[in-house]
């Protein structure tokens, strides 16, 4: 009898040797597809370096197929969809059989699911195990809960996987966690000498690759000329390798600072290689603790990087799926801005921005305080519809794929879905900018004037949108002090910083 026809279908976000998706494969009958799609490059505005990321890793994985000799279909440039160029290979081939990994994209998820049903296929969907929480465990735990928090979800994580767990089944230090004692900012002389993170120089492949990006997508967005990212496995290890051995011990403290020209700070610089599969979490975790173990790191440094991994990535990825498609819908506050169009050139009199994103046209790469306390929280203070916001950060950033950039964009930065899975909207004025980084010392405008021509653009809509929400943020025990400081604020200054923020709000393309 002969064997079915299988088509395993890798995806771009899917660069693992060791995936589920080749378990069983047979090399005599079964099929392997690849496919480069513009589309999935235009269907938002994406950054030229994450464009080039995710070709050149694709490129190298189909390389390393090849080596192993599997019979690898590899499509270049496809002017069809993922799911069009999909569909041609199925009918051209007579495929019966389908696998894949569940896509990290709700659409696409869906587009695999409704081609399987037209063609009839028997599709093979299999669990990502690049996760410590398989979808089912996470919908388990969040059912009938009247608040989805991180905090318990993190700890029920490592309780599970004996994460920093004592003998005696406690946390390790007494605590959950450190989060209070890894918020400070950079000294004021600024941060001193940082070990750079370990970048790599562009080989044959990577080269050719940054040479057709810039041809044939000249008018996206930023640069390719810093262009350093791991786009193989072996990178990726020895990225992994280094972040650990030179950069992990300063990495808690200063997480959340910002300083001009100062890209990466003590970051990981892992996300892109982590989304891509070429890294997987549990080695990644395995390596912090065993430095920490080595070193005799500060256990809060531990602590708040093994709480991104095992902890936010987990849960945010949980409640995509939950809450997917509505998540893409929600607009909480029925913002209706449009994004300004300093978002996509860093052209802004505003220094903390004109850094941020400046930072993020050359590099495709903001760390998580600028994403959420600069670039974010100016976004949710400007009222700007919220699809547009997402549309940018999924677009810009190297390591966004969908079901990381949402939930962390709609959900944390824009409160766009009402506090589902945070407890407060994240705002904040002029002054934390100034408090966390030196950029208000080049900066036109002052963090502590609330309004006229010097006040600070984010400062004044800080205080607008308090007077706005004044009793949704009174109503809450966490927001109720922030409300509270109205209160030393005069109404006749109340009143001039709801007509500058008016002002503002009408041309925010102006600032």
């Amino acid at each position: 009898m002969t064997s079915p026809k299988k088509l395993v279908l890798i995806l771009g976000d899917q660069l693992d040797l060791e995936s589920t998706a080749l378990a069983d494969f047979d090399a005599a009958n079964d099929q392997i597809l690849m496919v480069e799609s513009i589309h999935e490059a235009q269907y938002v505005w994406s950054h030229q370096a994450k464009i080039a990321l995710f070709i050149s890793a694709m490129r190298h994985f189909a390389r390393a197929l090849k080596d192993l000799n599997y019979p690898l279909t590899y499509i270049r440039n496809s002017s069809l969809s993922i799911v069009g160029a999909l569909k041609e290979k199925i009918l051209d081939d007579n495929i019966t059989h389908l696998v894949c990994i569940e896509p990290g994209e709700w659409r696409l998820k869906q587009e695999l699911l409704e081609l399987a049903d037209e063609l009839h296929l028997q599709l093979d969907m299999r669990e990502d195990k690049h996760f410590f929480c398989t979808q089912k465990e996470f919908q388990e735990w969040a059912v009938n809960k009247k608040e989805l928090r991180l905090e318990y979800f993190y700890r029920l994580m490592r309780k599970t996987h004996n994460i920093l767990i004592d003998a005696d089944g406690n946390p390790e230090g007494g605590q959950w966690n450190f989060d209070q004692d890894n918020r400070k900012p950079y000294p004021k002389k600024g941060p001193g000498i940082i070990d750079d993170p370990m970048m790599f120089e562009p080989d044959e492949i990577t080269q050719e690759v940054i040479e057709f990006v810039g041809k044939t997508y000249p008018d996206h967005p930023g640069s390719l000329e810093k262009f350093r990212w791991p786009v193989t496995r072996h990178q990726a290890l020895e990225a992994l390798h280094y972040f650990v051995e030179y950069r992990l011990r300063n990495f808690g403290i200063y997480q959340d600072a910002m300083w001009t020209n100062t890209p990466y700070g003590w970051h990981s610089i892992l996300s892109s290689s982590l989304n891509l599969k070429l890294l997987n979490p549990r080695e990644v975790i395995a390596a912090v603790l065993d430095a920490w173990k080595k070193y005799s790191l500060d256990l809060s440094t531990v602590e708040g990087f093994i709480r991104q991994i095992l902890g936010w990535r987990e849960f945010v990825r949980g409640m995509y799926y939950l809450d997917m498609p509505q998540m893409a819908e929600d607009n909480y506050y029925n913002h209706q801005n449009a994004l300004p169009q300093w978002y996509w050139n860093g052209k802004t009199n505003m220094a903390c921005m004109r850094d941020a994103i400046g930072q993020t046209l050359e590099y495709g790469y903001a760390h998580h305080i600028q994403r959420l306390m600069v670039t974010g929280n100016f976004a949710l203070l400007a009222e700007i519809l919220p699809s547009e916001v997402c549309e940018w950060y999924l677009a810009i950033y190297v390591d966004a794929i969908e079901w990381v950039e949402l939930p962390n964009t709609a959900g944390m930065a824009l409160f766009a879905n009402g506090g589902r899975f945070t407890s407060k909207p994240y705002i904040a004025s002029g002054a934390y900018i100034k408090r966390m980084s030196n950029y208000c010392d080049s900066c036109q405008y002052k963090p502590d004037v609330r309004f006229g021509a010097s006040a600070c653009p984010m400062t004044t809509l800080y205080w607008n949108f308090l007077i706005k929400h004044r009793e949704q943020f009174e109503s809450s025990p966490r927001t109720r002090l922030m409300t509270a400081n109205l209160k030393r604020i005069s109404d006749t200054d109340q009143k001039a910083i709801v007509q500058h923020a008016r002002r503002i709000l009408s041309d925010l393309n102006a600032l």
